[in-house]
């Protein structure tokens, strides 16, 4: 079996987008540890969400097992793992309070199927628009709460629940652990976890090719195997008796509102979530990047399966996918081995998962979140851009105080708020000459700009001359708001009586016509300030080649300032 996905992994190397010279080469020892290593933090994290979520622990152990065998095996990405997330746990939760776990099956199912009809008609490129400063607060906002949730069963007690629960608690936990000789040796486990995790690249010889969670592991079981030891292990069930097809009655439901509202949920999120951590993924690592579309129908495929089983939905994970970056994994193998150690340990050999202590696993979950938090990305991203370091920290915040959909959107809003600002910038000038007063506008004016625009203007009005003109030329784009309020503008101060003329951005217009532009003298009974203008001749210079004349104001100018003018 390793050798046919070792032969399907090297297939990857025509994925498109990818330079097959370049593509990475499988290493067979590496996919098999690193998919152990992706084992060992799936697990935990399988266990952790089931229960998170209201459901028994073994059913997030069957869709760990389909994350690693259906969607790993296919080809929409190659070192993202998927399986039960944190970020649906919540929404999961809900549902199977108001609805059931019976009726969990059939949501599943058919988000699973939404998802394929999704990527077939070639929506899952849509979330590749993602800021970078998006994906590193994403990654940090995931990391920070998942480092203060497993600092709890690191000491073998319950986390309270949110992550600012989990954060608030850290002082009582610290004050129980101490106090209890038992809690103290979990915690001793969770932390020498932790310090493998970091140290043991550095280990001299060949020994450091052992996954140092591996080792952990080891000395985790020998620690909990010594008399007068009582940490806690690990307990999975029956993993075939847990399998729930939903039935006629769950199909049923389909008529209740509430079962499609929560169908349609599922699959926003789920995708969302996939596709966002996919493009988190894909700037860990420099192999064949992720066919979007390809990888909407994967995750569609994964979740159909799970809902035919009753299990719980899946989505890609980042902290498995780090983990499996992280690693030196290349291909698709690690990923389809990892839900392969999930089924095997869970079916055949649940009396070894048993031996393994609690914190040992949470230590490598630890480790793991550090890594996706990466704190000195953000004075790093402070020196780059202090905006993006912004939309950074807004993600992070937005994440650890809701949840991980709402805080990628607020990212995103406030990168394109950001991206917005910037994008509008406008200069604006005001001089006197003579008996005109001048504004010219340069730049990006947008209704962002529209409070320094409208100060222009009403100063060109309060300026008291006779004449105004406004240049725009130097406009590269002025939206409908901004137009809107300089031709109000216009029309007003003509309506004063004022001339105003108004050089609008835009390629020049030859108008066909001879007629020479009339003048009205005031005295004309059929004069009025707002008539409309005529157009100039053909033949009057214009003001450049990127430039036209809009309501050039060629009445005359109004009598007591024409002779105070020529008075001068």
């Amino acid at each position: 079996m390793a050798a046919n996905l070792l032969k399907g992994a090297k297939g990857a190397k025509g994925v498109k987008g990818s330079n097959s010279s370049n593509a990475p080469k499988a290493d067979l020892a590496t996919e098999i540890t690193a998919s152990l290593v992706v084992f060992l933090v799936a697990l935990p994290l399988c266990i952790g969400v089931a229960v998170a979520s209201g459901v028994p622990a073994e059913l997030g152990i069957i869709s760990g097992v389909i994350g690693g065998l259906v969607v790993g095996a296919q080809r929409g990405s190659t070192l993202q793992v998927s399986g039960p997330a944190a970020g649906l746990a919540a929404l999961v939760a809900e549902t199977v309070m108001d609805l059931g776990v019976a009726q969990l099956g059939v949501i599943v199912l058919f988000s699973g199927i939404l998802q394929i009809i999704l990527g077939l008609v070639k929506l899952g490129r849509f979330f590749q628009a993602i800021s970078l400063a998006v994906v590193q607060g994403m990654l940090a906002g995931i990391g920070l709460p998942l480092m203060f949730s497993q600092a709890y069963p690191a000491a073998d007690a319950k986390a309270p629940g949110t992550p600012l629960e989990n954060m608030a608690g850290v002082p009582g936990l610290l004050a129980d652990t101490v106090s209890n000789p038992q809690a103290m040796i979990a915690a001793g486990l969770g932390i020498l976890t932790v310090v493998l995790s970091f140290m043991w690249k550095k280990v001299p010889g060949p020994i450091k090719k052992i996954p140092a969670a591996l080792v952990a592991v080891g000395i985790g079981i020998a620690v909990a195997a010594l008399p007068g030891v009582n940490v806690k292990t690990l307990q999975v069930g029956n993993l075939l008796a847990s399998v729930d097809v939903p039935g006629a009655e769950q199909f049923a439901g389909l008529a209740d509102p509430a079962v499609i509202t929560a169908i349609l949920t599922f699959t926003v999120i789920a995708s969302a979530e996939s596709l966002f951590t996919a493009a988190a993924v894909d700037r860990m690592h420099d192999g064949p990047r992720t066919r979007y579309n390809p990888e909407l129908i994967a995750q569609g495929a994964g979740n159909t399966v799970a809902g035919v089983l009753g299990a719980l939905p899946i989505t890609a994970v980042v902290a498995r996918s780090s983990a499996n970056v992280q690693a030196g994994a290349k291909t698709r193998m690690s990923r389809t081995l990892h839900g392969l150690w999930l089924l095997a340990f869970a079916l055949l050999l649940p009396q070894v998962l048993a031996l393994i202590p609690i914190s040992v696993l949470a230590g490598v979950l630890i480790h793991s979140g550090w890594k996706l938090f990466a704190p000195e990305e953000f004075p790093k991203m402070w020196r780059q851009d202090r905006g993006e370091f912004a939309v950074m920290s807004i993600t992070t915040l937005v994440i650890v105080a809701t949840a991980l959909l709402e805080g990628v959107l607020v990212g995103l809003a406030a990168g394109i708020i950001l991206a917005a600002v910037r994008m509008s910038q406008t200069v604006i000038k005001q001089h006197i000459e003579d008996d005109t007063a001048k504004v010219v506008m340069a730049g990006n004016a947008t209704f962002l700009r529209l409070p320094q625009v409208i100060e222009a203007l009403e100063g060109a009005a309060e300026s008291g001359k006779p004449r105004i003109r406004l240049d725009l030329k130097g406009v590269t784009h002025l939206d409908h708001a901004c137009r809107n309020q300089v031709e109000e503008f216009v029309t007003q101060q003509r309506g004063k009586g004022l001339r105003v003329e108004l050089l609008m951005p835009g390629p020049a217009k030859p108008i066909a016509t001879d007629t020479k532009a009339p003048t009205a003298p005031e005295s004309s009974p059929t004069y009025r300030a707002d008539a409309p203008l005529p157009q100039r001749s053909a033949t009057t210079p214009t003001p450049g080649p990127t430039a036209e004349w809009f309501y050039l104001d060629t009445r005359p100018m109004p009598e007591e300032y024409a002779e105070s003018y020529t008075s001068r």
